[in-house]
């Protein structure tokens, strides 16, 4: 019931107090009759709610007798939809009978297209079929004709065009008759391969002189014949007519022919050269030019030459000399250099592709420099030029120049003793010409020396490169590691100037003379422009050595790479450097100790007035103003260095000072004073 007013409430909303679900009677009373004065309408108001209450009895009457029909009436709606719905079912049924004999009939039409389309391709199939049979019976029946008259230029065309129809035979094999043809085509492809290797067996036999008056058509034709056949008759006839070719070179450079030495090794590429040009102009046109024959006859050529000269530099290994091998090798490498500007090397199967060359960085170190600008002989200019077809832009790089290395040791050994009488020379021309004197250009500058030992060094890795990249280039590397390390002991450590200790130390006293206002200090000038001359120097080879490692990695192969390291070399250059400078900061310390004593023994106690600054100030500031300016100016390009001097004396210098202040005796009260002023004094020297 409650559900059912609750539902009334939402279709029928109303405003009337006695429809409210919380309505209380009580409340609804007093809304109506709110005061006493108010009972006196009490008559109306019950007037009005018994006419309401009598229509609401009018309406409930009318509604229940509505509902006396509805059951009736319901179930005639019922029986009526059921009759519809029968209806409805019928035509369905009706619909779905059509639909399936439409399928069936479209089956039917389709099944018959299907057969029609299926009749259709394979009527097409058998109509191309049959021209193919037409075509491929009387191709090979043409191609047997031909073949027996040579006829090779109409032959190339028919051939590629049989092959192609007989490949769509394959599923046929089966036949007896299409087998029977295929086995003809073969028996032709075989008997034309034949009679071409004959053909040219016999216009360039193996033994005697090449055919006179130039390739035959029919040889140009037969070409393009064997581009159809077997690989292996195109590579026959390759084979064949290069060492008919080269015949002619095997016999003029056998090893016992004077020609076959090296010193005469131009004659070989001159020969080589003489016979493309020879060939371009004879049989340029025979050969298909995707064939690349000038290639393949430099090539082989190549080859052989390695070979040959392998062998005679074996058999005659004790007249190898270093000039007359460095000159092979240069011959060589410029014709390998030619190859590749003439050849793509599209032959070999190793060939790298070309690069264009990295942009050199411009520097006034050698290893910095493409080239040496250095006047030479004439094998030495050409020596430097194959630079330019390094082995990672030339793909010929090493095709023949890879026999010289396993005697590179000659070369090696050479370049060995060359460097050893270099910085022998140097030792003797250092002792000759003395230390750098004061006051002049060469004061603290680079030693000459050097710069040549690098430039010789880069000039030998340059060199080197061109001859080899692999093994010969570490040897090269273990001798440029042992010379500069000789050059760092027996230039530079070995000029430094040397004192006695007592301690092993480089201070001493012993060696400080007191004079009449003056003290002198231990290193001359020229020394202290010596030191510094070493040490600039040594600033040099540590940073060119850098450059020449990464150099050396650059140009040797990248699986040796890891053994390249001159780490050691670049470490003992940074020693030479520390003991020069810890050498003028010892002098200089070692200049100033007389002073420091004599400010310790001073009677302190015994001052009696404050004056200007105390002798042992001046004779330090004196030793400053002596050896600073000089070590400033030598050291002028090395500024660095000359900072680290001047921290590391500062730092010697001061511990000691204080530590002599601390030794003084007792001090009066003006000798504080007097020490104060001295104090103030050290201060403004730093």
């Amino acid at each position: 019931l409650t559900s059912d007013v609750s539902l009334r409430r939402g279709v029928f909303p109303s405003q009337d107090p006695l429809d409210r679900a919380d309505f209380n009677a009580v409340e609804y009373i007093n809304t109506l009759f709110p005061t006493e004065q108010s009972l006196a309408n009490i008559d109306d108001v019950v007037n009005k709610i018994r006419l309401k209450i009598r229509c609401l009895d009018d309406n409930i009457r009318t509604v229940v007798r509505g509902q006396t029909n509805v059951g009736q009436d319901g179930r005639q709606a019922l029986e009526e939809a059921q009759v519809a719905i029968g209806q409805l079912f019928g035509k369905i049924k009706d619909i779905k009978d059509k639909a399936e004999k439409s399928e069936q009939m479209v089956k039917e039409i389709t099944r018959d297209i299907k057969q029609l389309d299926h009749a259709k391709r394979h009527l097409t199939t058998s109509i191309t079929t049959l021209n193919h049979l037409h075509m491929l019976a009387g191709g090979v029946d043409s191609l047997e004709a031909m073949t027996r008259k040579r006829q090779y230029g109409e032959v190339a065309n028919l051939l590629q065009g049989v092959v192609n129809v007989l490949e769509h035979f394959h599923k046929y094999m089966g036949i007896p008759q299409i087998r029977q043809l295929s086995e003809r085509v073969k028996v032709a492809q075989s008997e034309l391969g034949t009679q071409i290797l004959a053909d040219f067996e016999e216009a360039f036999p193996a033994q005697g002189s090449k055919r006179a008056g130039g390739p035959s058509n029919v040889l140009r034709d037969a070409c393009l014949v064997a581009n159809v056949l077997d690989p292996r008759i195109k590579q026959e006839i390759i084979k064949k007519f290069i060492r008919q070719h080269l015949s002619e070179y095997m016999v003029l450079f056998q090893e016992n022919q004077d020609v076959a030495w090296l010193d005469k090794i131009d004659r070989r590429y001159a020969w080589i050269k003489r016979q493309l040009v020879d060939y371009e102009e004879k049989y340029g046109r025979m050969f298909p030019e995707e064939w690349c024959m000038t290639e393949r006859i430099a090539v082989e050529f190549c080859h052989i030459t390695r070979t040959e000269l392998a062998k005679v530099m074996r058999t005659r290994a004790k007249e190898i000399e270093v000039k007359l091998l460095l000159f092979a090798i240069q011959r060589t490498t410029n014709f390998e250099g030619l190859l590749a500007k003439r050849f793509s090397g599209c032959t070999l199967t190793d060939g790298p592709g070309v690069k264009k060359p990295e942009t050199p960085l411009e520097s006034t170190n050698p290893f910095l420099e493409d080239e040496i600008g250095e006047d030479g002989s004439e094998m030495e200019e050409d020596l430097d030029r194959p630079k330019k077809h390094k082995a990672p832009d030339n793909p010929f790089h090493g095709i023949i120049s890879k026999c010289f290395e396993p005697h590179l040791y000659v070369y090696i050994e050479s370049q060995d003793k060359n460097l050893g009488e270099m910085i022998d020379r140097f030792v003797s021309d250092f002792r000759a010409q003395g230390p750098p004197k004061a006051g002049t250009e060469d004061g603290g500058a680079v030693l000459p020396s050097c710069a040549d030992l690098f430039v010789y060094y880069k000039k030998c890795m340059v060199q080197c490169s061109q001859l080899s990249t692999g093994e010969p280039m570490i040897a090269f590397t273990t001798i440029f590691q042992k010379y500069l390390r000789e050059y760092a002991w027996k230039i530079l450590s070995g000029n430094l100037p040397k004192t006695s200790s007592n301690s092993g130390g480089l201070t001493i006293k012993s060696l400080l003379q007191e004079k009449e206002g003056s003290e002198a200090a231990k290193f001359t000038v020229e020394e202290l422009c010596l030191i510094c001359s070493i040490l600039s120097t040594a600033e040099y080879c540590l940073a060119t050595t850098q450059q020449l490692e990464e150099k050396l990695k650059e140009k040797v192969d990248k699986t040796l790479v890891e053994r390249i390291n001159l780490t050691g070399e670049m470490d003992t250059f940074s020693n030479v450097i520390s003991n020069s400078i810890q050498l003028l900061v010892q002098d200089l310390d070692a200049a100033c100790d007389p002073a420091l004593t004599a400010m310790s023994k001073m009677p302190w106690q015994s001052v009696e007035h404050v004056g200007d600054q105390s002798p042992y100030v001046t004779s330090v500031i004196m030793h400053i103003k002596q050896n600073v300016p000089i070590i400033r100016d030598n050291l002028a390009s090395t500024r660095k260095y000359f900072t680290q001097f001047c921290i590391k004396f500062t730092n010697s210098f001061i511990p000691k000072f204080i530590n002599h202040l601390f030794r003084c005796k007792t001090i009066s009260m003006v000798g504080a004073e007097q020490n104060w002023k001295t104090m103030k004094a050290s201060g403004r020297m730093f």
